[in-house]
Parts: C-alpha cells; structure tokens; sequence
C-alpha cells in the first residue's frame, strides 16, 4: 500500500480550519493570542500554542506551494525591472539586515536576512533572486556601495540604476512587514526571521490585488478568486 502524502493526516482539527489560522496569523498583523480569541469567537477553541505549531509546520509549505505556482506566471512580468533595498531589523538586541526585492508592480520577488551589509551579502541576495527568476533589465538600488560592487561582480553594473525617489516602490513594500513585526514583539533568531518573511512575502504576493488601482467589482472578483485558491493549498 502506497504511503498516504496528506500532510493534515496527523492532525484533528480539518485542513480549512489549519488554513484559516494560518492565513489569520501571517496575513493580519495580529499576535497568537488575537488569532486564539478571533476563532474562539467562531466556536473555533484552540490554544495560542497551536497557532504557533500550525504557522510553523503549514506556513513554509502553503508559500512554497504557492511560490510554485506563481514562479512561471510572473516570470515574464519580473524581467523588466526589479527595485532592491535593505532595512535593519532588531534580534535580541543585535542588528541584522533584511534584504528584499520586488518587481516594478511591487511582487516581491525575495527576501534575504544577513548580518552584514557588504558585498558578499548584497552578492549572495542578488544571486539568489536571480537563480529563482532569471535576469531582470534594471535593477533600482539606493547608493549602498555594496550594490555596485556586488553587480559588478557579475557583469551587470549596466543595470544598476540609483536616483532621489526611484526606489519608493521597494521601500514601500517594508511597510506590511513592519507592520507583522510590531505585532509579532520583534524576532529572536535570524531563522525565525528568514522563515516568517518568506512565508509573509509569499502570502502577501497571493492576497494583494491592488485594490487602488482597479474597480470594486474587479477588486471582488480577484480577491474571490484568490481565496478559493488559497482553500485548495495542498489539496
């Protein structure tokens, strides 16, 4: 008998509630114990203990299933051009550097936790990006040395471009982030920062339709449409 692949078999609680907890906690800026409450309200009872559980298994494999999923229907978009910028996050004390890019529409394409902010790190971010969704045709930086160094390294200083305002659109995209963090009280380990903002990028890409920009009923209609995405994960 062939060895069952359903990665819910092992627990109670069905696949659309685990789904609903973690889309709840990694989605919203809420705390475990906000995620507890707002269930429990629901006549969902579960312990803040099992939103950690369930964040921690699911949440790495819901990104990646959607990661997947979206990798070749964007690549085509994520060539034109990608903005990079880093911003510092606090562990316990020490200073530590979060790395992202996203596309010219805002995707974000990769995010990349490093303690230093020298060549080899902003080397070792770019490289990563570019492995996952091939070459871009500018690359939008602020004027960290380590940027024009790192792409110089790899032939692509061509691409770079740095100029007053040209990178809000990635600056931009720290804000859902900083968000989560507040909430969350900060991070203890560098992993744990890696793992959530990997997770939280991947999400985010899935929910955010750019509700601004394109009318109510269309708005409606993608945000649908990506839920009942969602409510198929790992099917």
């Amino acid at each position: 008998m062939a060895r069952s692949t359903d990665p819910f078999r092992y627990f109670d609680s069905s696949p659309e509630v685990i789904r609903l907890v973690v889309m709840m906690y990694v989605r919203y800026p809420l705390s475990l114990r906000n995620v507890e409450d707002l269930l429990f309200e629901r006549g969902i009872d579960i312990c803040h203990e099992t939103v950690r559980l369930w964040w921690n298994r699911f949440g790495p494999m819901f990104a990646a299933d959607i990661r997947r999923k979206r990798v070749d229907r964007m690549r085509q978009f994520t060539h034109w051009r990608w903005h990079l910028d880093e911003v510092f996050v606090r562990i316990n004390g020490e200073q530590k550097y979060l790395w992202r890019a996203v596309d010219h529409e805002g995707e974000i394409l990769e995010s990349f936790v490093t303690e230093t902010r020298d060549k080899a790190a902003a080397l070792k971010f770019i490289k990563k990006a570019m492995k996952r969704h091939g070459r871009t045709k500018a690359i939008v930086t602020d004027r960290l040395r380590s940027y024009g160094a790192a792409l110089k390294e790899i032939g692509a200083v061509d691409l770079q471009q740095t100029g007053r305002r040209l990178n809000n659109r990635c600056e931009n995209s720290h804000l859902p982030f900083r968000r989560r963090e507040r909430a969350m009280l900060r991070f203890r380990r560098m992993k744990t920062l890696q793992k959530f903002t990997s997770v939280h990028a991947s999400i985010h890409n899935h929910f955010n339709q750019d509700r601004h920009l394109i009318s109510r009923s269309d708005y409606k209609a993608r945000r649908s449409a990506a839920l009942a995405e969602w409510k198929s994960l790992m099917a």
